[in-house]
């Protein structure tokens, strides 16, 4: 059953600590998103902006992240996605990283939000561009188990942290991992 109360999810976010300025811009832009629409912030008929929910997936020796080619952006991105009117995203980040990648060993590493960022989506179709307010999860997996590639993705892959490094990747994603280099086990 959706969370719909948005008072602990101000409470989780409002105890993260972001890794730098940038990131605390995002948060305190997040955090004022559910203050502002705590009843739609996370439908995606908020066409301005709403958020969704990601899962940082990482294998047990912290060297690969599960990564997806997202057949809508045509880019290599982390599993997630919208929360449709659930407030807990833990539980939405999971459920998007099973659905789009069927692997069943996923498990959270920690409890609090591992990043949060805000992006822009562009236009397509009948969707104008719009912003995710989008909270980041930390899981491991089985980098062994095999994965089942769904309609969302045109593939996936577990790809080397150092590989992804030299990537031209956003700035989200190299945040992402410069965190994994420092999460403490």
């Amino acid at each position: 059953m959706p969370v719909k109360d948005p008072s602990h999810l101000v409470q989780l976010l409002s105890a993260y600590q972001p890794a730098d300025p940038a990131e605390r811009v995002m948060l305190a832009d997040t955090i004022h998103l559910i203050q502002s629409y705590p009843t739609r912030c996370a439908n995606r008929e908020l066409l301005h902006g709403h958020l969704t929910a990601s899962a940082w997936i990482v294998n047990a020796g912290r060297t690969h992240a599960l990564m997806t080619h997202h057949r809508k952006l045509n880019r290599w991105l982390q599993l997630g996605g919208h929360a449709d009117g659930d407030l807990d995203l833990e539980r939405v980040a999971l459920r998007e990283a099973q659905e789009e990648s069927g692997l069943k060993s996923i498990h959270r590493l920690a409890s609090a939000p591992f990043d949060v960022d805000v992006h822009t989506i562009p236009a397509r179709a009948d969707v104008p561009e719009h912003l995710h307010y989008d909270v980041r999860f930390l899981f491991a997996a089985d980098d062994a188990e095999p994965l089942v590639i769904s309609d969302e993705s045109f593939d996936l892959a577990w790809v080397a942290l150092e590989q992804l490094k030299r990537e031209e990747l956003d700035l989200s994603i190299q945040r992402l991992i410069a965190k994994t280099a420092h999460y403490s086990r």
